[in-house]
């Protein structure tokens, strides 16, 4: 009997919060609404070892593996404290 992929769990993490899937693939946006996150004022970017990878502006889905992680990243520039 094959081996059914469509039920498979996929768990990734977006700013060190456990996040689970049984699709293949997501677009960041989808990534960042799933874990709460406004995709309007943050972008995703996936962190690899000790390389970052950055979906600003991006919308074609992301392959998702298990184990992933993701950060978000305001777009707005960070008010200075005075």
């Amino acid at each position: 009997m094959p081996h059914d992929e469509s039920h498979k769990t996929i768990r990734y993490t977006v700013d060190g919060k456990p996040q689970t899937t049984t699709k293949d693939e997501l677009t960041p946006d989808q990534i960042l609404t799933d874990a709460g996150i406004d995709p309007k004022t943050n972008y995703l970017v996936e962190i690899k070892g000790r390389e970052k990878i950055s979906f600003q502006g991006k919308t074609e889905p992301i392959k998702l593996h298990d184990g992933m992680k993701f950060i978000s990243v305001s777009i707005n520039p960070t008010p200075v404290s005075r």
